[in-house]
């Protein structure tokens, strides 16, 4: 099964935090799923390093060292997946970076895990909240 990580949720992961539910661990720790990163989880991580340094201590480059060495693989945004974001109600949810994640799964056909409610409410059967 290909596995996107919500950004939160690959901070998590990669910080060993009990807020990741078992059911997660096991799905990230199970060899026969390819779990993904999107390039916008960089990007996002890298505007609150910046803004925000003590809150998020890493930057970009920490974040893509730490998911390479966990072996998971990156996902770049494609044209397919803009395109998708037309079809996504704009008054669910307004972040550029977790709606770009929610058509990346969908045209990947790739589960995406996340812990934002807001995500969850789209319904898809690409988004498994936990």
């Amino acid at each position: 099964m290909k596995i996107l990580l919500d950004t939160h949720i690959i901070l998590w992961a990669l910080s060993g935090s009990k807020k990741l539910s078992p059911k997660v661990r096991k799905i990230i720790s199970d060899e026969a799923n390819d779990i993904y990163i999107s390039i916008v989880s960089p990007w996002e991580i890298e505007i609150k390093h910046d803004r925000f340094p003590e809150k998020m201590p890493i930057g970009s480059d920490e974040l893509l060292s730490y998911c390479s060495m966990a072996g998971f693989k990156r996902l770049s945004i494609r044209p397919g997946h803009i395109s998708l974001l037309k079809d996504l109600d704009q008054g669910i949810h307004a972040d550029p970076f977790d709606r770009i994640m929610i058509c990346q799964a969908k045209a990947e056909d790739m589960l995406l895990i996340t812990h934002d409610d807001k995500i969850a409410q789209y319904g898809m059967d690409h988004i498994m909240k936990v």
